[in-house]
């Protein structure tokens, strides 16, 4: 699986150099130098010539001149103004590249696919990792055609996605992911891989779309199903330190409505939320409709 050109700290520093960025702290980014972690990305990822890759936060295109090798298409989401003669000129020189200047969780998926000439079948992105949580779940919640993320976050993050119920980090940001994905990958990567080395340790996750099955007719779950599950998602972790009774009834649930479907889906009262399995929350989810 191929690599980029920009994957070193020298042709990162020039590209910096060459378009008047070198001495712009304010850019706040941290560029990855190590092809070898470009290579295993894209070995994750698996970008075919039929696939539309979206890509979020490009930088200066390390990433993108990977994909653009390898994948039928790409189209890259960059907020930072300062990149656009950057990016401006990788798509010049690659015609299957289009870039739209934008907050990611701002542009529309009408949008992204009019830039991309059809719906994105891919995400695959060094994230931004203050929105990164936000942007995997809303996109696999509004592109249907995207089918796998392949998705560097914080380290933590990563363990947030990939938490097992009973786990101390699996949350309701878990079981809501599970509602559309499941993990199946996940490599670290240190600080040194970086120019400059961030103060935290990141990881690259592999996401297969896996729709939730309704529990009730073994169909996908329909959009407000998954809507009314990710509501009792919500309101089982409120509180997570209660009873998942306790913590749902003070998030507006009635308790003897509680407490039949308690018994209805064979769920204690009395457990946590963090105990039970993404499928349990779908269950729940009928029994209270």
């Amino acid at each position: 699986m191929g690599g980029s050109p920009l994957a070193s700290p020298g042709a990162t520093r020039a590209l910096l150099e060459a378009y008047g960025l070198a001495t712009k702290h304010s850019l706040g980014q941290n560029f990855l130098v190590n092809n070898a972690v470009i290579e295993k990305i894209m070995a994750l990822a698996e970008p075919g010539p039929k696939e539309t890759v979206l890509e979020v936060g490009p930088g200066i295109g390390t990433l993108t001149l990977a994909l653009l090798a390898e994948a039928g298409r790409v189209v890259s989401i960059e907020m930072d103004r300062e990149l656009e003669a950057v990016l401006s000129a990788h798509a010049a020189a690659h015609a299957n590249f289009s870039f739209i200047m934008g907050d990611a969780l701002r542009v529309t998926p009408e949008e992204i696919a009019g830039a991309a000439g059809g719906e994105p079948t891919m995400l695959v992105s060094n994230l931004p990792y203050n929105v990164a949580a936000t942007i995997i779940l809303a996109f696999f919640q509004t592109m249907p055609a995207l089918r796998r993320a392949v998705v560097m976050v914080q380290a933590e993050v990563a363990d947030r996605i990939c938490a097992e119920p009973g786990n101390r980090t699996y949350g309701a940001y878990t079981a809501k992911l599970a509602l559309y994905g499941r993990v199946s990958g996940r490599f670290e990567v240190g600080p040194g891989n970086f120019m400059p080395p961030p103060h935290v340790n990141s990881a690259v996750v592999r996401i297969e779309r896996a729709p939730m099955l309704d529990p009730a007719t073994g169909e996908p779950l329909s959009r407000e199903r998954l809507a009314a599950t990710a509501n009792v998602i919500d309101a089982a972790f409120a509180q997570r330190r209660k009873t998942i009774r306790n913590s749902m009834s003070a998030s507006g649930f009635a308790k003897d409505a509680l407490d039949a479907a308690f018994a209805a889906c064979g769920i204690s009262p009395t457990c946590r939320a963090e105990t039970l399995a993404p499928a349990d929350f779908a269950l729940l989810s009928n029994a209270l409709s």
